[in-house]
């Protein structure tokens, strides 16, 4: 998640995204299983609240009873985080006894030789690998935190991988190359950024309940679900309970508790709260005239598959 990445220290925003970056977002993968086994004292429990989230795998622990396995708890996790964590454990079988399953590697993708570059200033990827002789699609490859191929002149310095021979040809020529680089795509990068990001004003804070989802938060501030991951740089739709998400919709559709948490439905809008068991078939027989499709529709599910303490919208 883009909040968590950012509390390891990985960059995201419209121009560089450290998750993509396999050394950085490991390293920080690595912090983060380590401190959750600092809470859980368990490394199932750990890769369970790294799927999740601490605050998912707390409540499911105290459902059970405060058992300490994650065999023991497991009844009380959400379904994908009960699937990945068994997943996790065959990945991690198959990897260190392929051999003897005649599991064998018949290929591997290698990437070019490279030397690296250090900027502190805009640079236009695209200019330099045409100005170098090199294909574009190297240098996304060997930089791949890169988006829209564009290193941003905010006054960070940046380290870019640069194919080798690419390299000899920058140095014959460092100065007109770099000159050019830095120039191209300068004022458009900067309007596509500004072009993406929201201007309807100060956002309404939204923090996430239990079984919120994120097509139904959407709906109820009647915005789109790309626009949700768009605000809030979210490359699923995965969100978690505790979570706080930035929405920028007209203030005149939302109303506020205290001034502080948002009302999200009108009231004679109609929930439901997805119980142990419960299908999207025994709810629609609840409601006279509701349908599995129209629950789907209302609350922008793409599967049938649900969460006990789910809030569904049914009328």
């Amino acid at each position: 998640m883009s909040g968590t990445g950012r509390y390891f220290g990985l960059q995201t925003d419209w121009y560089i995204d450290d998750r993509m970056d396999p050394e950085k977002s490991t390293e920080a993968a690595c912090q983060y299983l380590k401190q959750l086994h600092t809470i859980f004292g368990n490394w199932e429990l750990a890769l369970a609240a790294y799927n999740s989230g601490p605050g998912t795998v707390r409540k499911a622990v105290r459902r059970s009873g405060y058992k300490k396995s994650f065999w023991e708890v497991y009844p009380h996790l959400p379904r994908e985080t009960r699937a990945y964590v068994p997943q996790f454990i065959a990945i991690t079988y198959a990897m260190n006894y392929a051999e003897q399953h005649n599991l064998l590697e018949t290929a591997r993708e290698v990437f070019p030789p490279f030397d690296t570059l250090t900027v502190a200033h805009h640079l236009h990827l695209g200019t330099l690998a045409k100005l170098t002789g090199t294909c574009l699609e190297d240098l996304q490859k060997l930089n791949p935190s890169v988006r829209h191929n564009i290193i941003p002149g905010n006054g960070k310095t940046y380290t870019v991988k640069i194919p080798l021979f690419a390299k000899a040809t920058l140095d014959s020529n460092r100065v007109a190359i770099l000159d050019s680089a830095m120039r191209a795509g300068k004022k458009e990068s900067a309007v596509l950024m500004y072009a993406s990001t929201p201007t309807q004003g100060t956002p309404t804070i939204y923090k996430v309940a239990s079984g919120d989802v994120l097509g139904g938060i959407a709906l109820r501030f009647k915005v789109s679900v790309n626009d949700l991951k768009a605000w809030n740089n979210l490359s699923t739709s995965r969100i978690y309970a505790g979570q706080k998400l930035y929405v920028y919709a007209p203030a005149q559709n939302i109303t506020h508790t205290n001034n502080t948490q948002p009302t999200l439905l009108s009231p004679d809008t109609k929930t439901y709260i997805v119980q142990p068991g419960d299908t999207l078939w025994d709810i629609s027989r609840k409601v006279p005239g509701l349908t599995v499709e129209k629950i789907k529709s209302l609350n922008n599910l793409k599967s049938n598959n649900l969460q006990p303490g789910q809030k569904l919208i049914v009328g």
